[in-house]
């Protein structure tokens, strides 16, 4: 046997030098050519240098299959499988769940997986002598050995996993390559697993995106979606594809899988069209300049393999002519589309696109190089900017993809009636001893009363469907509203009669809420970027209290210019409102009264309150955002209350929790004499498989900040990480109807996490499509808090947003520090003056 056929015999890859495209086959693995590196990933501000012919850059594989370990397997802490917090916490060791409310009947989208009695899961480690290095040879080989390994087995080429025990803890297995090598094979059993481990659960998900994938689904990014069945929406060139978002955990008393239905929009438009439409709008001259900054980034979708890819670069000097080492042979991109995948090539003359692979290869090798796409093949994913602005666009979108409750649940109806039919995916589970109830999960939750409002010296309740009080408060004065004296209005000349109106309908409502307003001083400037800077230069000073600028257009620069200048260099609260806001005159006085509730926030007034019986508590809300315009880097904002009644709340240091901590207990000391004996922070903005950092890292952080004022001082402390984004629904039938549950839900038993102290909470009431739950996990306690009241003090907290007159979905704080983390993010890049700390003025 020649040195080159022993070494494919056994799955060593040999180096090839040219570029290969992204859908290569597994096995089919391709080194770039040789003269230097690819250079330019990332945006780019200036055209790249391309591919040059000695780049030694692996090109991706396309196909890989989904074992564990891979793709979806790898992500062992996707659902932070493993952290125990509720262990630590002994006022819930037994029981966690609250008592007030009435009790309402609830349907969730969960469906118990079933199993044999004394199921377990077997894990071997697989061991070859000679060694043999591709992961396809190596299933192939051990696979020849069925009749001892049973027809149930899943294996990643080291890894086996069975659900019956073989007879001895170490088989020995003979077998034969198709060259006549004789390979040893020896299996060892390293593991006897229990449903409920982590890589049971892990293993489930494999098998469930197997059964997926018997029902005809693609998948596509993290989730499987149906070509099949597409919704098109041909007026805007867009297409949806209906399909799941599934996850499989262990909740309170069972083993669950959690089915949501999820939609992923195409535009029928290819990265070629779009390449051709720009360069018709820029010119030659600057088309690669603009063509990098508005590609690099975006996800495509390849249909040829349903996969979808990330634009991390150009090639400028590379096209479909070009050729690769494909085996032995040269082969351009153009002949291998045509013969893989009976597509023509129609312009030769078009640019390839760069997406690096972030998967490993096989056997846990490094990532594979670059995927080389043909953007006629590649198709734009997800809205611009422009088409979420569209409100035709989407609201016809939203037609087909906010579902109500009814719909969501005949959906996922729909789904569990053709797994139970689809004899292909039965068999499948059966063999592995596993089987799926054939209906939602049915529980109980519980609806806490309606909050009074409380609004200067009245109180008053407002209607738990609407969720909205902004009829109850109108007429009355706020709780503490701060006189406007000296404050400005920036207008351009043609929205001159329009700065009038609203400067007129500012006065007339500002008197029933109590506000006591002098006339601003009227600032007319011209429409340019320039030109409002500079109008802001000359006219704000130290004694200012408020700038209002009505612009003429939604351009972000312009935005950001006036945030960048009053929030940074002369610190000063602002408010800035679209020209077209104020052009209707029949909504003029609605829109006037909710810029001068914002006015009042935002020079340190108070428009209403909740009723909270705890004394001395400081409530913390902290919230991330990343910053693309800084290099991704991540900005972190912490707010916290200054009152007794939570409504006054002050900013303190962006990016350091600690020191941001230790700054926020000063300030409360400052305005109450005294130091708060319980602290409650909410910390949002935690991603999937970061809850170990926040509980090894940052808990240990705030305690520290917390004894930096003294060794005497020792509040009690309460961290709970809240989540937004998750597929959890629930469904409530009312008047023989299946509805949203009503605002003040509380879900704390079955669809909970038992190694978690954790609750759900339905604050909003929605008028389209099914309402989103948030979820609470407390993740440290040393308060002794019920349960029951760390329930009702976090829903009293939602009612607590100044920017809307109603319950928001998070406590207020978490809204307050989402708000300024998004503000610095978006528009300002850099630290806020400290002169606005105790201003509200990121509303």
């Amino acid at each position: 046997m020649t040195g080159r056929a022993r070494a494919r015999s056994r799955g060593r890859a040999r180096v090839q030098e040219t570029v290969s495209p992204g859908p290569v086959k597994s096995g089919q693995q391709a080194l770039a050519s040789s003269e230097g590196e690819m250079v330019g990933r990332g945006r780019q501000k200036t055209r790249p240098g391309g591919l040059s012919a000695e780049a030694l850059v692996q090109v991706s594989a396309g196909f890989q299959q989904v074992k564990i370990g891979e793709r979806g397997g790898r992500r062992r802490d996707f659902h932070d499988a493993g952290v125990h917090t509720r262990q630590l916490m002994e006022h819930v060791k037994d029981s966690k769940t609250g008592v007030s409310g009435s009790i309402i009947e609830l349907r969730t989208n969960f469906i118990r997986l079933l199993s044999r009695p004394q199921w377990a899961l077997f894990q071997y480690h697989v061991e070859y002598n000679p060694p043999m290095e591709a992961r396809r040879l190596r299933s192939a080989l051990l696979f020849q050995h069925s009749e001892i390994l049973g027809p149930a087995r899943s294996f990643d080429g080291t890894i086996l996993f069975l659900p019956q025990k073989l007879h001895n803890t170490e088989t020995v297995l003979c077998s034969e390559t198709r060259h006549g090598e004789k390979v040893q094979i020896t299996v060892t059993l390293t593991n006897e697993l229990p449903p409920s481990s982590p890589v049971c659960l892990q293993f489930y998900n494999i098998i469930f995106r197997r059964i997926l994938r018997m029902l005809n689904m693609q998948q596509i990014g993290r989730h499987y979606y149906n070509p099949d069945d597409p919704l098109s929406i041909p007026q805007h060139r867009l297409t949806i594809w209906p399909g799941f978002v599934t996850n499989i955990l262990q909740y309170e008393l069972n083993i669950m899988l959690c089915l949501d239905v999820s939609h992923k929009v195409l535009r029928s438009e290819t990265v070629l069209s779009f390449m051709a439409s720009l360069r018709q709008q820029v010119g030659e001259q600057h088309f690669p300049e603009v063509c990098t900054k508005e590609l690099v980034g975006l996800v495509v979708l390849t249909k040829y393999n349903n996969k979808t890819y990330r634009i991390d670069d150009i090639a400028w000097d590379h096209t479909p002519t070009n050729t690769f080492k494909r085996g032995d042979q040269d082969m351009s991109f153009k002949d291998y589309y045509k013969t893989q995948y009976s597509l023509e090539v129609t312009d030769n003359h078009q640019v390839l696109l760069i997406s690096h692979l972030k998967r490993l290869g096989p056997s846990g090798a490094p990532p594979p190089g670059p995927a080389m796409l043909v953007p006629e093949f590649c198709y734009l994913t997800g809205l611009t900017d422009k088409i979420r602005s569209d409100v035709t666009v989407m609201k016809d979108l939203a037609s087909h993809t906010r579902l109500s409750p009814d719909q969501r649940e005949g959906r996922l109806n729909r789904f569990i009636s053709n797994l139970q039919r689809n004899t292909e995916a039965q068999t499948e589970l059966n063999t592995w001893g596993l089987s799926f109830e054939d209906k939602l999960l049915s529980l109980t939750g519980r609806v806490l009363p309606a909050e009074r409002i409380i609004q200067g010296s009245k109180t008053y309740e407002y209607s738990p469907w609407a969720a909205d009080w902004s009829k109850e408060m109108r007429g009355l004065p706020l709780t503490s509203s701060m006189p406007l004296d000296v404050w400005m209005m920036f207008y351009t000349r043609r929205n001159c009669d329009t700065a009038k109106s609203l400067l007129d309908t500012l006065n007339k409502v500002a008197r029933p809420m109590g506000i006591r307003m002098q006339r601003a001083v009227m600032v007319e400037y011209e429409d340019r970027q320039d030109a409002l800077l500079r109008a802001l230069r000359q006219n704000v000073g130290p004694g200012t209290q408020m700038v209002v600028v009505i612009l003429p257009s939604n351009r972000k620069d312009k935005y950001d210019c006036v945030k960048k200048y009053l929030c940074v260099d002369c610190p000063t609260p602002s408010q800035c409102v679209l020209s077209r806001t104020l052009s209707r005159p029949q909504a003029l006085m609605t829109v006037a009264t909710k810029i001068a509730l914002q006015m009042n926030c935002k020079m340190g007034g108070e428009l209403w309150s909740i009723d909270i019986p705890l004394k001395q508590l400081m409530i913390v809300g902290i919230d991330c955002y990343h910053d693309t315009a800084a290099g991704k880097r991540s900005i972190g904002a912490l707010v916290s209350s200054l009152n007794q009644g939570m409504s006054r709340i002050g900013r303190e240091r962006i990016m350091f929790t600690s020191v941001s901590l230790s700054a926020a207990l000063k300030a409360w000391l400052k305005h109450n004499k005294c130091l708060p004996s319980r602290i409650i922070v909410y910390r949002d903005g935690v991603g999937d498989g970061m809850l170990q950092s926040v509980v090894n890292y940052e808990v240990p952080q705030l305690m520290q900040s917390i004894k930096s004022l003294g060794q005497d001082y020792a509040p009690k402390l309460t961290v709970v990480v809240v989540k937004k984004r998750m597929a959890t629904r629930f469904f409530a039938r009312i008047d023989g109807k299946l509805s949203n549950p009503p605002p003040g839900t509380i879900i704390d038993t079955e669809v909970t996490r038992p190694e978690w102290y954790d609750f759900y909470i339905i604050s909003q009431a929605v008028r389209m499509g099914s309402v989103s739950p948030t979820h609470y996990n407390v993740v440290f306690d040393n308060s002794g808090l019920k349960p029951d009241h760390m329930q009702r003090l976090t829903y009293k907290l939602c009612h607590m947003y100044y920017n809307w007159q109603g319950i928001v979905r998070v406590p207020a704080p978490c809204q307050y520090a989402h708000k300024l983390a998004f503000l610095v993010g978006q528009s300002i890049h850099r630290e806020p003056s400290m002169n606005l700390d105790e201003f509200l003025y990121y509303l």
